[in-house]
């Protein structure tokens, strides 16, 4: 996401940080190309309007730190009109009403509506540790009652079963009276989509919303769409009072125009993310972490939180002892450190979330795609357990039968054991307390172009 815009937008002020003081005149080929940029990822005009002579109205004011060179005030100040246009601060979820608290999901067909409750279901299930019901008041697509049954099963949460022959306010009426005889915390509802904004579809929308009085009403929306998600969205608010946005496939959004316009143009807070089609492929919204991202600087907390979230603390653990005591760092090691990092959304989401990496050269992201990592995992799984424990046994013929289980060439396999020696020679130095022996030798790996490059992680092939 924002991959357009932050190569840009990194670029533009990368020329200007040099400057010895901002003058109208040093700055207006630099507001020039930050409008053009933004407009290049389909944000809205009045979006840009405004974040332009707010930038220049605080960049020519009396804002000045002694700390900063004008150059970085500059970047301090783009960075803080960014988080402010999106709303400065993740909103989370308002659930203090009295048990269940009813979340109204509407939006238009395709945006991923029945896909997103059943992730907030998760999400709430698990991370909020909830008590979750979910209803489906679509009655117009049949299919989506089963698809929801099927997703609560996935998540498990309790699905409370409706009908297509039911009225909307009867089924959501049901569910509720069943949610709080079964001491629920919340209640999740899926309304019926359309395939566009239509007024029958509103003035059904809106009874069942005066019928229910959710504490919570969510529009989820295509962040594909663009500057058009904006405008989508606020049809809706001007029909239903919104509480928040739920902007979906924003993992497939090059450009990031919907997420700088909904808030502008709604007044609405986006709260989530979907990052993927995987059901826990949902992310509290936080501003401030997404204009770090978009002018390269990373989002370490993001990556921390997903750390403490994804990784299977009790085999780091066991690991971690494993090689302290010198008892060695095997294939079977290594596949299940392939696995963690498959976990946590696999190699490029990780390091858009590390400072600097979204400056990375095509070549480098090229090296430093996950479809290396799936096939690793398919080399060590055509291993027997006893060649997984001694690499060293795996000769001309034994690599010919795991390139031909896993579907790779022999070279792969020679590849993947080259890679697997390096890192059990830094697991060995790390067994005699030499984090920063190991530390220094990872840096000699590293060639001064990146992550690729003879001896490094993506050798070139």
């Amino acid at each position: 996401m924002f991959e357009n815009l932050s190569e840009r937008l990194g670029k533009t002020l990368r020329d200007i940080s040099g400057r010895g003081r901002l003058t109208e005149d040093n700055i207006k080929d630099t507001l020039r190309e930050v409008r053009m940029a933004l407009l290049e990822a389909d944000v809205a005009l009045p979006v840009v309007r405004d974040f332009v002579a707010q930038v220049k109205e605080r960049a020519l004011g009396t804002e000045v730190n002694k700390s900063l060179k004008p150059g970085q005030m500059f970047i301090k100040i783009v960075q803080g009109e960014l988080e402010s246009v999106m709303g400065q601060a993740n909103e989370r979820l308002n659930l203090s009403a009295q048990p269940p608290a009813v979340v109204m999901v509407a939006g238009l067909q395709g945006a991923g509506k029945t896909t997103s409750v059943g992730k907030l279901a998760k999400y709430l299930s698990e991370r909020e540790k909830k008590k979750v019901m979910v209803v489906s008041a679509d009655v117009y697509r049949p299919a989506a009652i089963k698809q929801l049954e099927t997703l609560a099963s996935e998540v498990g949460v309790t699905f409370c079963p409706s009908s297509t022959l039911q009225k909307p306010i009867d089924i959501v009426n049901t569910a509720i009276e069943q949610a709080k005889t079964q001491f629920f915390d919340v209640l999740l509802v899926d309304t019926a989509g359309r395939l566009h904004v239509d007024g029958e579809m509103m003035a059904e929308i809106k009874s069942l919303h005066e019928a229910v009085k959710p504490v919570e009403t969510l529009f989820v929306v295509d962040a594909m769409t663009g500057q058009d998600a904006a405008n989508t969205a606020n049809a809706f608010n001007e029909a239903l009072p919104l509480t928040g946005v739920i902007l979906t496939k924003a993992d497939g959004d090059a450009r990031g125009g919907a997420a700088l316009s909904v808030r502008h143009i709604t007044g609405k807070p986006i709260k989530f993310l979907g990052m993927g089609e995987k059901l826990d492929a949902l992310e509290p919204f936080h501003p401030e972490r997404i204009a770090s991202r978009i002018l390269g600087m990373g989002d370490v907390l993001s990556l921390i939180e997903e750390v403490e979230r994804k990784v299977d603390k009790q085999k780091a653990q066991k690991l971690a002892k494993k090689v302290q005591k010198g008892k060695g760092f095997d294939l079977q090691d290594f596949k299940e450190q392939l696995e963690q990092m498959r976990n946590m959304g696999g190699m490029m989401s990780m390091l858009d979330k590390l400072p600097g990496m979204g400056n990375m050269s095509a070549q480098i992201k090229d090296k430093a795609n996950d479809k290396q990592f799936v096939q690793m995992e398919a080399i060590i799984n055509s291993m027997t357990p006893h060649e997984r424990q001694k690499p060293e046994v795996i000769k001309g013929s034994r690599k010919k039968r795991i390139a031909a289980g896993s579907g790779t060439q022999i070279q792969d396999v020679n590849r993947l054991l080259k890679q697997f020696m390096q890192m059990q020679k830094m697991m060995k130095k790390m067994s005699g307390g030499g984090a920063k022996k190991m530390m220094r030798q990872m840096k000699g790996m590293m060639p001064p172009g990146g992550m690729g490059g003879p001896g490094g992680m993506f050798p070139p092939r």
